[in-house]
């Protein structure tokens, strides 16, 4: 059973959706999020006149199944895009920068899962649960938060609405999803050959994964932070309308197959209720509570594998600091984290949602 995010808002220029069932291509088809993207759209019913499977070179050529019917992945082109309405892409930045000069000749709006986009002004930066308005002001590209940055945001804007929030601290504990289907599978290998005692390098990762962690494997800046964590700084500034909120990051990957996990302390500009607080989270669309103090049991990664809601628990006052809550959430990466984000995303501008 799945609900749909239906966000009514009134807006007064002509970003919707053509109000007709769309042709709509996949551009990344092959990967786990254009797996995951082809679930979604079927299982919400979004509605699809025509849908196009585009992928690189090596992948093309690929039998899909898709309700039903037989669809065969093909290999993106400047041909590809005519006549498409709407465009979802997750086969990398430079992929995404190359094809939006063509996808916006045929007028059509590119939803993007990459960074290529997300710090661009012009640019609309998305999680339907928290900023839903902001999605009417493209310019025929929006983007679609880093996985870390959607798993977060959706949790502090609730709380956002009770006290302002002031900083941020906030470590993440990161699948092998994150690092695509091959490093899900390179994980399983692995973990097979340490059990059985010959261990083997990693080839997709830059260390094995196998009863291991390490800190993210995304480029080191100047400051010391890398890429990834980054990400999550200026993204949910700009997500949350705040350039001013203060947070630090600290991302990690964990041999887990699927669904990220973050340790997140908030620091308001005032005491925050904490009952109130737990009241906020449980009302908001998008997330739920697993919190059980007497047993101990909070949300884990295999709450959250497959399902659309991010889990959340463990919300307790900060002992050092009389402003700060601390909490702990888990949400699927391929999920929430990436693919049903940017299938909520085009819902919002479907017309039929407005009338």
């Amino acid at each position: 059973m799945f609900v749909k995010l239906i966000v009514l808002i009134s807006v007064k220029n002509s970003s919707f959706l053509p109000n007709r069932p769309l042709k709509v291509a996949i551009l990344g088809s092959s990967g786990a999020v254009g797996h995951e993207l082809l679930k979604i759209l079927a299982d919400r019913d979004f509605p699809i006149s025509e849908l196009v499977l585009l992928s690189s070179s090596r992948s093309a050529g690929k039998k899909i199944i898709w309700n039903e019917e037989e669809l065969i992945t093909q290999e993106v082109n400047k041909n590809s895009f005519i006549n498409v309405d709407l465009v979802f892409a997750s086969a990398g930045s430079s992929v995404s920068k190359q094809w939006l000069p063509v996808i916006r000749d045929q007028n059509a709006l590119l939803i993007d899962n990459s960074s290529a986009f997300r710090m661009r002004d012009e640019v609309p930066l998305i999680v339907p649960e928290v900023n839903p308005e902001s999605a009417f002001n493209h310019q025929g590209v929006i983007a679609n938060p880093n996985c870390t940055t959607i798993l977060l945001t959706l949790v502090l804007a609730p709380l956002n609405q009770i006290s302002t929030i002031k900083r941020i601290i906030v470590s993440t504990y990161q699948s092998a999803s994150g690092a695509g289907q091959l490093a899900m599978e390179e994980l399983k290998f692995l973990t097979g050959q340490y059990l059985d005692g010959t261990p083997r390098q990693s080839s997709i990762l830059p260390h094995s994964l196998a009863f291991n962690l390490f800190l993210h494997n995304s480029s080191m800046l100047s400051n010391n932070y890398c890429e990834e964590e980054m990400k999550m700084v200026n993204e949910t500034r700009k997500i949350l309308n705040n350039q001013d909120l203060r947070i630090s990051a600290t991302c990690v990957r964990v041999p887990v197959l699927r669904a990220h996990s973050e340790s997140v302390n908030i620091e308001f500009g005032e005491s925050i209720d904490l009952l109130l607080a737990k009241k906020s989270l449980e009302e908001s669309n998008g997330l739920r509570i697993i919190e059980d103090y007497d047993a101990n049991r909070f949300p884990m990664p295999i709450d959250v594998m497959g399902r659309d809601e991010i889990a959340v628990g463990r919300l307790r006052k900060d002992l050092s600091n009389p402003n700060a809550l601390e909490l702990w959430l888990c949400g699927d990466q391929i999920r929430k984290g990436a693919a049903l984000n940017a299938v909520q995303i085009a819902e919002i501008l479907l017309p039929e949602n407005h009338e």
